[in-house]
């Protein structure tokens, strides 16, 4: 059986293969310049900043798998888990929103419990 992938889950899991494969540039091509994305850390507005907010985390990236990723036209979410030099598992989601081709809304959902627990070990913290 082959299932038809609308456009939004097309792009959207094209700008997670990029920037998982470290490919920031790529993975903006597929990002609006008035990208608004709301992540834990609160709301990030425009290209610049959300490549801003994306880079430190590319740089730490060690790989990632697809969990499950879901989609039509306009709206798609792709769940998957981290691996990071800090954390061997990361679970994460995000959904976008897509407008003439390109992610013009994100929605980042992440569990920051073990990113947490990592700082804390490396500050002797307990």
């Amino acid at each position: 059986m082959t299932e038809q992938m609308g456009a939004a889950l097309r792009i959207a899991l094209a700008y997670h293969e990029a920037w998982t494969g470290k490919d920031l540039d790529r993975a903006m091509s597929y990002v609006a310049g008035n990208v608004v994305c709301d992540a834990p850390a609160g709301r990030i507005e425009g290209a610049v900043a959300y490549r801003a907010f994306m880079a430190p985390f590319v740089q730490m990236l060690l790989g990632a798998t697809v969990i499950a990723a879901f989609g039509d036209e306009r709206t798609a979410v792709v769940v998957y888990d981290t691996a990071t030099v800090a954390v061997a598992s990361g679970p994460a989601a995000e959904s976008v929103t897509v407008e003439d081709g390109k992610i013009t809304y994100s929605r980042f959902i992440f569990d920051r419990v073990p990113f947490q627990q990592a700082r804390e070990r490396t500050s002797g913290s307990v």
